[in-house]
């Protein structure tokens, strides 16, 4: 299947490249002339890393030249993004990015490096999707209401693993204890893929993580999934509940992934780009392979990702400040 998929993709993206030289004479100035890095936050196996190696042979493709992927996980998300923001801006450094170390990370850590809305130029947004609750087989709760019974006999004795501290799905879980009323210790990684291995070897007993990596360990029998973190169930997995119906009334929580490059990046350098990831995320094919994985495709114009963005920081420092939340 993996193989089949590989082989979508590269025709994917040889189709679009027919396209590739459409753009208005000077939308670029040239742009790009040489391959061009795409900064991650995340270490490499983690949904981050699997959309933005979905979505960059279709922008090679189109732009003439290669999107290479350069992992740079850890601290939350804080490397990464500060490597991004310090990037040259003229276009041959961008930055693909989740929720963490943009709209969260900055209201847990009280001197970040970076400011997330004036150090880059949002491009497009790209997808957006749920969480799931998954624990390990030999966990005793069989639900999410279980789960809640099962934290407040036994406070603090549970131990849920996140991406690192400030990453969406320890937010995610911290807000999920606040509204559960229960205690569950946070034990954080350098990243999802780590935490999720020490899930499957038991060495902690819970996460909330996106689907791609975890849904093939759930049909395995290797993982229990108790629910989704979205306001309407999952089209992937319609017998997983939403926590709002199966115990926590009123919970949701998204993630979502979007491109950005350093603040003065060129403007015809960030049209161009646009047009590219319009043209590759509204393909059917890349449509299609989104919701395999139990996302909504997404494009945003760079003034409407802009303004989501701000809306986004400002809805995480409410959240950060009701809960409490802080880096561990």
């Amino acid at each position: 299947m993996k193989i089949h998929f590989c082989i979508a993709v590269l025709l994917l993206g040889v189709a679009l490249g027919a396209d590739a030289q459409t753009a208005s004479p000077g939308s670029a100035q040239g742009w790009p002339t040489k391959p061009v890095r795409v900064i991650l936050a995340v270490p490499a196996g983690g949904t981050p890393d699997v959309v933005a190696r979905m979505l960059t042979p279709g922008l090679s493709a189109i732009l003439g030249q290669q999107l290479v992927v350069d992992n740079r996980g850890g601290a939350g998300g804080l490397i990464g993004a500060e490597l991004a923001a310090r990037a040259v801006p003229d276009g041959y450094t961008l930055f693909f990015s989740a929720p963490g170390s943009l709209t969260i990370l900055p209201h847990l850590q009280k001197k970040i490096p970076y400011d997330a809305l004036r150090d880059f130029i949002p491009v497009s947004l790209v997808c957006s999707g749920p969480f799931l609750l998954i624990t390990h087989p030999s966990v005793q709760a069989k639900s999410v209401s279980d789960l809640i019974a099962q934290a407040r006999a036994e406070p603090g004795k549970l131990n849920y693993g996140s991406a690192g501290s400030g990453a969406p799905n320890h937010l995610a879980m911290e807000l999920f204890k606040n509204m559960a009323g229960v205690n569950i210790t946070h034990v954080p990684y350098k990243g999802a893929p780590q935490a999720v291995t020490d899930v499957l070897g038991g060495n902690i007993q819970l996460m909330l993580n996106s689907i791609p990596p975890v849904i093939q360990h759930i049909k395995a029998g290797r993982l229990r999934m108790l629910g989704v973190t979205s306001a309407k169930r999952s089209p992937q997995l319609p017998e997983a509940p939403t926590l709002a119906e199966a115990g926590v009334p009123g919970y949701e929580f998204i993630t979502w992934f979007g491109m950005l490059a350093p603040a003065n990046t060129p403007k015809p350098v960030i049209s161009r780009l646009y047009g590219a990831i319009t043209k590759v995320v509204n393909a059917p094919e890349s449509r299609s392979q989104f919701e395999k994985l139990g996302y909504d495709a997404v494009v945003s114009t760079p003034d409407e990702f802009a303004l989501y963005l701000r809306s986004e920081y400002e809805k995480f420092g409410k959240i950060v400040k009701l809960i409490g939340a802080k880096i561990d």
